[in-house]
């Protein structure tokens, strides 16, 4: 079967997930978190993700900003971090960092090969609708998109199978027309057992993920994927 989609998770594959914290350590008069940021990332990013599984099994859906907020929050206290007369403000910039994420550089490129061939893009994320406006604006790349599609529209987070319905409601087809890319393994795992293609951007070289479901290729970088042969 042909590629005819080409669909994209967004925080951690599409948008780097540690560019607020990095970026809120370079500005002045940050000292501490320019000494722990990689550490408050990290911890933010993994409660994160937790606080949305444990959500999508016990049936308590929010907006994911909700989940972001709470992850932070986690972190900054993990961190130490939330202590100071500075810690709100900074807590606000950490946020509003976030909402305008960096792209990965070499993102743009891509989406606008795939454009060129005719393959329909797009994202699929936990994110809020008002998320991934901003994240798809802010870095340039919202007119390289044919769609984001937000868990939002179902009310349960991935790796829950109506997420993943999603796409083909969206597009037509069939899951074995969809190459589906995320740099989370569990994420991929779920995409592949549901019957997409999957592509695993693994930047941080982690083993594999323990789960049912093989990635079709695994990768450093999304340059590679306008390339892959099942294009």
């Amino acid at each position: 079967m042909t590629i005819k989609t080409c669909i994209f998770d967004a925080y951690g594959t599409l948008f780097d997930v540690n560019g607020a914290a990095r970026i809120a350590a370079e500005e002045p008069g940050n000292q501490a978190l320019a000494a722990s940021w990689p550490e408050l990332a990290e911890a933010w990013r993994r409660k994160q993700l937790e606080y949305s599984w444990i959500r999508a099994v016990r049936d308590l859906h929010c907006d994911f900003w909700q989940v972001t907020e709470d992850g932070l929050d986690w972190a900054l206290e993990s961190t130490g971090l939330d202590k100071g007369p500075d810690a709100p403000a900074q807590r606000r910039r950490l946020l509003d960092l976030y909402r305008d994420l960096p792209a990965y550089p070499e993102v743009p490129a891509l989406l606008e090969t795939l454009k060129a061939r005719g393959i329909g893009t797009a994202i699929l994320s936990n994110g809020s609708p008002e998320m991934l406006v901003a994240a798809a604006g802010s870095a340039g790349i919202a007119d390289l998109l044919d769609d984001l599609l937000s868990v939002e529209s179902v009310g349960i987070f991935k790796p829950a199978r109506p997420v993943y319905d999603l796409v083909c409601q969206r597009f037509g087809g069939t899951p074995d027309s969809v190459l589906f890319v995320s740099s989370n393994g569990w994420d991929v795992t779920a995409a592949s057992s549901y019957g997409f293609h999957a592509a695993w951007v693994n930047r941080a070289g982690l083993p594999p993920d323990r789960l049912p479901g093989d990635p079709d290729v695994v990768l450093s970088t999304l340059a590679p994927i306008a390339g892959l042969e099942i294009f």
